[in-house]
């Protein structure tokens, strides 16, 4: 399985920072309230990142060999998916906290930090929640190895 790629990321970010951008735009403008994120989505967020590396720290152990422990290889795919997965939903999260941030910045009146401070959290919780995803997808990386035969991840003597 590859890497996720930056581009990935930051093209999910982009398109979730303008949904969100145009989403409280649309509603303002038909007289609704704007989206405030809650303060426990960012929280939750961040606590799932915490989580999810914690997770790979077994794998971690055993793909660099400091654990003489057997790790069961269906646990390190999931883990594996769970990193993608946390990556991508920190970008999604991340960028419609972002775009409501930004359309609460670019308002003539000011914002009321009941509203500021929990979307500045939710933003913080998903841009971690992608740092998260990506370093636990690269702690369950096996590095290059002696192949016998000289298979794909065999290096050069």
């Amino acid at each position: 399985m590859k890497h996720t790629r930056p581009a990935t990321l930051i093209g999910l970010g982009v398109v979730a920072l303008a949904v969100g951008f145009v989403l409280d735009s649309i509603l303002v403008a038909n007289g609704q309230a704007a989206i405030v994120p809650p303060v426990p989505l960012g929280l939750v967020l961040l606590a799932i990142g915490g989580i999810v590396v914690s997770m790979a720290v077994p794998v971690r152990k055993v793909a660099r060999g400091t654990s003489t422990e057997r790790i069961d290889p269906y646990y390190a795919t999931r883990v594996l998916l769970l990193a993608k997965a946390s990556s991508l939903s920190g970008a999604l999260f991340g960028g419609a906290a972002g775009g409501v941030l930004l359309f609460m910045l670019t308002r003539g009146v000011s914002v009321a930090l009941g509203s500021l401070v929990p979307t500045i959290i939710a933003v913080v919780g998903g841009l971690a929640l992608l740092a998260a995803g990506i370093v636990a997808e690269r702690m369950c990386t096996v590095p290059p190895g002696d192949d016998d035969d000289g298979g794909p991840g065999a290096q050069p003597v």
